[in-house]
């Protein structure tokens, strides 16, 4: 049997289809295939997050619905949020699948495959939202194997709202921590060099079965794994990011000198709307802190523009906040009305072409401070991981500890020595184009 597995959305959803492979590879019997004419069972994990997200994740399912009735597929199953936000709409509208598993069904993959070869019954799968979660089971990983990603906890309480994913994930529930270490041994094992902690919410692990937040001693252990290089967190509310925390980067020798601190707006007017438990005056203490005790720290955000309400004064704060903090990394999303939040029936809602128009304004900032900031890089020395080679050229693609994978830039490495994917060298910044780095290798594989 063949299957061809589709991920679609956050690196949190991967982490769950890279789990779902794993327990498919169980059964000798299947393999997997990347081409939709040869998959016996195609299988698509699905992101529902924002309008962009949904419309990606239906008219996927419409497209591999065609090998489903025409080709040569017999079983189509969808997982993964928009299964679970939708529940029987995709079976009543979508007649080509033949089975929905909800966010919490993960370990039923195989039960489901299973069950449709010997029956044509539609299947729908939805396990409570509230069961523990686990970080035990195999996974295959899906990303070159130099880095992986840990996924420390799921769902979420903070409720803001716009937000759909409490309702979709349930509320914030912690792996226990002797389960991550052994998953993070485990994969180092396995070749991974770099670990990216991702969460709803990396900065409350651990409150919900140890009653306290204990990020700062799941890092303290990691940093414990031989073979283990950089670990790099994402996912920080600023609210929740305490001293312990921050010294503890600071001291660390292996975790990256980078947070992802999401702010979503800067305006307290705006803040307060969405039910963010942080002010603008906070945000610049917390941001001041980090920058005073870990000099070197690169931050990346990622905000809301044309927010119900947002005022052409709220539109001001927000540029005036960029312009003063200078994010090393940020990325803006024009405001997505998601049915069933509290903010979609808002009134003063955004035209959609203002929300649009704010945020080119804010990623045109955005973009002369980024410049500014790769200029000043140059002349740094930096160790670099190797990420793979530009094709027909003497030269590779690396990342520094200032960028994560997927979201971040590159640095362009030229060089006539051979190296390997997830190799660590030494690297002097030579040139900046936009969000990209140019260097020159001064240090072979460490």
């Amino acid at each position: 049997m063949k299957i061809l597995f589709i991920s679609l959305g956050c690196d949190k959803n991967l982490v769950d289809s890279e789990e779902m492979l794993g327990i498919l590879k169980t059964d000798n019997e299947i393999t997997f295939t990347d081409d939709e004419t040869e998959a016996d069972v195609i299988i698509i994990n699905t992101c529902c997050f924002v309008n962009d997200a949904k419309e990606e994740s239906i008219n996927t399912i419409i497209e591999m619905g065609r090998y489903r009735t025409e080709g040569r597929c017999k079983s189509l199953i969808v997982t993964g949020c928009l299964a679970q936000r939708y529940r029987s709409e995709i079976i009543k509208e979508i007649p080509e699948v033949d089975a929905v598993l909800g966010t919490t069904s993960v370990e039923s993959i195989l039960e489901v495959v299973d069950s449709l070869k010997e029956s044509e019954k539609k299947i729908e799968l939805y396990n409570p939202l509230d069961l523990p979660v686990t970080a035990d089971r195999k996974r295959i990983i899906t990303t070159g194997g130099h880095y992986a990603f840990l996924k420390i906890a799921e769902g979420c309480n903070k409720c803001c709202s716009y937000c759909i994913i409490p309702s979709i994930r349930g509320n914030y529930r912690s792996v226990p921590m002797e389960q991550l270490v052994e998953k993070a041994q485990e994969l180092v094992s396995q070749g991974v060099k770099e670990l990216i902690l991702v969460a709803q919410e990396t900065t409350l692990y651990g409150v919900d079965i140890y009653k306290k937040k204990m990020l700062p001693e799941l890092l303290r252990s990691l940093e414990k794994i031989n073979g283990l290089y950089w670990i790099r967190i994402l996912y920080c509310y600023p609210e929740e990011i305490t001293d312990e925390m921050i010294e503890v980067i600071r001291d660390s020798k292996k975790i990256c000198h980078y947070l992802d601190i999401p702010i979503q707006h800067a305006s307290d007017n705006v803040l307060s709307s969405m039910k963010r438990r942080t002010t603008n005056e906070n945000l610049v203490t917390t941001i001041s802190k980090i920058r005073k005790e870990i000099p070197d720290i690169v931050l990346r955000t990622t905000l809301i523009s044309g927010f119900p309400g947002e005022t052409e004064e709220d539109h001001n704060i927000a540029k005036k906040f960029i312009e003063k903090i200078r994010f090393e990394r940020l990325g803006v999303f024009a405001y997505s009305e998601e049915e069933g939040t509290p903010a979609a029936q808002m009134e003063n809602q955004v035209p959609e072409k203002i929300r649009e128009e704010r945020r080119d304004e804010l990623m045109e900032i955005q973009q002369n401070i980024a410049f500014e900031l790769a200029q000043e890089s140059i002349d740094r020395e930096l160790l670099v991981m190797i990420e793979g080679k530009v094709v027909d050229e003497n030269a590779y693609i690396g990342r520094t500890y200032m960028d994560a994978p997927g979201v971040d830039g590159n640095i362009f490495i030229t060089t006539d020595e051979e190296l390997m994917t997830g190799d660590f060298v030494k690297v002097k910044v030579t040139g900046a184009a936009e969000y990209d780095l140019i260097g020159e290798l001064i240090g072979g594989n460490l």
